[in-house]
């Protein structure tokens, strides 16, 4: 009996790993924010290998996640900056490294914490834009686009 292979399902979240879901495109974007633009430095702080890590690079600016500029002209070096685009990542990477610090940072705890401009420890939380509820699992449920409503 042949069995038809079912199609991939339509999904923003496949979509946006074909970008970013690799670790060192991650661990890339992660230098960025923390201020590490140069090649040199991003390969040193990630340990990632020089050609792969220049791969993802090359990825993540034609994806328009992170932009080359240019600050050496002999020999050419650049660095690379967030975009809008990577900068709308930011929720995304401070949510990792709380699920991180929950479940894997063992008795050391946290090797990194981010303050807000308010003084406090920032703590990633993902809430209902409407009744600001925490998301949970369980109080959701998927909606197709043509069975989600209208604005």
């Amino acid at each position: 009996m042949s069995t038809v292979p079912a199609e991939p399902r339509p999904c923003s979240i496949a979509r946006t790993l074909d970008l970013v879901g690799e670790k060192w495109a991650l661990l890339a974007i992660r230098e960025v924010f923390l201020g590490n633009r140069r090649f040199d430095e991003m390969v040193h702080r990630t340990g990632a290998p020089r050609d792969t890590l220049a791969a993802r690079l090359r990825t993540l600016t034609g994806a328009g996640i992170l932009q080359r500029r240019r600050y050496s002209e002999h020999p050419a070096r650049f660095e690379y900056h967030l975009t809008d685009a990577g900068r709308d990542l930011y929720p995304v990477i401070v949510t990792l490294m709380r699920w991180g610090d929950q479940y894997l940072a063992g008795e050391v705890g946290p090797p990194l914490r981010v303050q807000h401009r308010c003084g406090h420890q920032l703590t990633a939380q993902v809430i209902c834009q409407a009744c600001g509820e925490p998301l949970r699992a369980r109080d959701t449920r998927p909606l197709t686009a043509s069975a989600a409503p209208g604005p």
